[in-house]
């Protein structure tokens, strides 16, 4: 399935939206068509996942129903690993290494999006793009509110024109949950802030000034909800990823790995050595991610977010010669 096909990551926050969204909005009776990280049926179990399988014998003392990765059981070592290295090539294929904060030229610069929209006045624009090219350094949002007295939510509201989707809320954020979104690494290089579950179908996430849609998209694969993103007040922002980063997530591990083979290698001896129920691998830039459910209680009813961190595991590999 190709990535623009299932990712919808402009979205209409039902809180606070300051502005349309364009492109392919999402609404909670949207369907989620995602793969699950365990089997959906018991005849799934037992039967090996790798359609290259050939064996018609099984090592008897090889359990059944574990270990399961992306809902499918491996017959053997060789099989579990066979897969894993599929999932891996479906993953490097589906996103370039591509640079989280790349620029996007064909979005309006945010000093025209607010001197169109009236919020601000020529001179004011000149005097923040001349502070600008002094320091050699910062964002024009921020030399708007340093120089010429503008509110930062403001410049917020200019953001979410320029990328049009909407200004979040921390309305209903619950940290305790949303701390099992994703490994704290991601939610500190990428920007990224969960914020709350509605109707047990969507996730609204938050970032300061721009969209990350691969981030988007792989906590979208790996939680089975629909994500809407939206920008959050750089102050809201602070506040919310501090008590993020209070709250107990699960545990995560990076780990290295060289070429494709030794890191499904490392993946699979992961896999056999933990003896996972469910298992989902997604990559997100540099990095691939794998998420492990040891005991089926983990998943809440919520996608499969999981209910705590208890009895399950993140691992984080990054991706040889990332940018």
């Amino acid at each position: 399935m190709q990535e623009q096909g299932r990712s919808s990551m402009l979205g209409l926050d039902r809180y606070t939206a300051m502005s349309p969204g364009v492109g392919a909005p999402t609404g909670l009776d949207d369907e989620v068509r995602l793969d699950v990280p365990w089997a959906t049926n018991e005849s799934a179990r037992g039967v090996c996942g790798n359609a290259a399988c050939v064996s018609s014998w099984t090592m008897p003392w090889r359990n059944r129903r574990r270990p399961l990765f992306e809902g499918e059981w491996g017959c053997s070592g060789r099989c579990l690993m066979a897969m894993v290295r599929a999932a891996i090539r479906r993953e490097r294929g589906e996103r370039s290494v591509s640079p989280v904060n790349s620029v996007h030229r064909h979005r309006v610069p945010l000093g025209l999006v607010m001197l169109a929209q009236g919020w601000i006045t020529h001179p004011q624009l000149q005097m923040a793009l001349e502070a600008q090219r002094s320091s050699g350094s910062g964002r024009i949002g921020d030399w708007l509110v340093s120089e010429c007295g503008l509110e930062s939510e403001q410049v917020t509201r200019g953001l979410s024109v320029q990328w049009s989707c909407p200004v979040l809320s921390l309305d209903g954020f619950t940290p305790e949950q949303m701390a099992l979104v994703a490994p704290r690494l991601f939610l500190e290089e990428f920007g990224m802030v969960p914020l709350r579950i509605a109707g047990s179908r969507l996730i609204y996430m938050a970032f300061e000034a721009r969209l990350d849609a691969s981030a988007a998209l792989a906590v979208e694969q790996m939680t089975g909800l629909k994500v809407q993103s939206g920008l959050l007040e750089d102050s809201h922002l602070r506040i919310a990823r501090a008590r993020l980063l209070e709250c107990e997530a699960v545990a995560a591990k990076l780990e290295q790995a060289g070429d494709e083979d030794s890191l499904a290698a490392r993946m699979t001896a992961v896999l056999e050595q933990r003896q996972p129920v469910g298992s989902r691998l997604v990559r997100l830039h540099g990095y691939y991610w794998l998420r492990i459910w040891l005991e089926s209680r983990t998943k809440s009813s919520a996608g499969t977010m999981p209910r705590s961190a208890e009895d399950m595991e993140d691992y984080v590999y990054p991706i040889q010669g990332r940018g």
